[in-house]
């Protein structure tokens, strides 16, 4: 008998490897690389104007690759201008992944850093009870809104901490991605305990009007290889599956049936597209820019 089903962020470590497996088999990172190239500086243009001090918050920073090459086009636009750089991250591990980075990045002696090892209603809450409210020219919460339980309070907070200037980033799944179509038809069965909520740049624009916010959308091609998920037993194919679902040791404890229906789903059209042989998962990304 199957054993049950759990959540794959009850296991901290098998969490990690496979969403750095994720990042290996995605151009998720290379989809964020060329928005922060050619979008960004548009972007942050004016958050720091007439400013010697320009304060950054990152909610989610994990290990720090996409922070680095935002604070990198933050310095191009404002040469020589102090900032302040304060990470709010969870994962103790991350948070040192995040630190030997800097320590190997060269030109960042006009950036202080500040790491919090807490969630994103951690710090709400901190802030809240120190009565603390820190104004921000620039936020960023990267690819983190499925880890909170509040979804539109969570970003009215995060939103009443922008300067007048200032801008808060999002980037999450698109509506338009596998993910949508998996989390569709599959999410109800996935083990994830309320600690995960299947919100995509489709559930943002409503969310926003209700609010009465000004933002802007972008959409990021992505796609994975998934080849690996259909090889009985491969290694890497089990832990992309366990990513993919949410779902600790996926292939032993999902139910057989549900299992196959899902595995089938993951090649179709919805999904995924088959190239020289190879199955790609549709990682596309939505970027949402929010006026403060």
């Amino acid at each position: 008998m199957a054993s049950p089903m759990r959540s794959l962020l009850n296991d901290p470590d098998r969490y990690l490897q496979s969403f750095r497996l994720f990042l290996q088999k995605s151009t998720e990172h290379q989809s964020m690389r060329e928005f922060m190239e050619k979008q960004l500086p548009d972007v942050i243009a004016s958050i720091g104007n007439g400013k010697s001090t320009i304060n950054v918050l990152s909610i989610g920073g994990g290990a720090g690759e996409m922070d680095l090459l935002i604070l990198s086009k933050l310095q191009a636009r404002y040469p020589g201008v102090t900032i302040n750089n304060d990470v709010v991250e969870p994962s103790a591990d991350q948070i040192s992944k995040y630190k030997e980075r800097v320590a190997q990045t060269s030109n960042l002696g006009n950036v202080k850093f500040t790491w919090h090892k807490e969630t994103a209603y951690e710090f709400e809450s901190r802030m809240n009870a120190e009565k603390k409210s820190k104004k921000w020219d620039f936020i960023h919460m990267i690819q983190m809104l499925y880890y909170v339980k509040d979804v539109p309070a969570t970003i009215r907070y995060f939103h009443s901490l922008l300067e007048s200037q200032a801008k808060l980033l999002i980037i999450l799944v698109s509506a338009n991605s596998g993910w949508q179509t998996l989390w569709n038809k599959y999410g109800s069965y996935f083990p994830v305990d309320d600690l995960c909520s299947f919100v995509t740049s489709g559930d943002l624009p409503r969310i926003l009007d209700s609010a009465g916010l000004k933002y802007q959308l972008y959409e990021l091609l992505s796609h994975m290889d998934i080849t690996s998920c259909f090889i009985e037993g491969d290694k890497d194919g089990e832990l992309l599956l366990d990513f993919l679902t949410e779902t600790l040791e996926f292939s032993k404890t999902f139910p057989p049936e549900l299992k196959h229906q899902l595995m089938e789903e993951l090649k179709k059209p919805g999904c995924s597209e088959k190239r020289d042989g190879k199955v790609f998962f549709n990682n596309n990304l939505g970027v949402i820019v929010i006026e403060p």
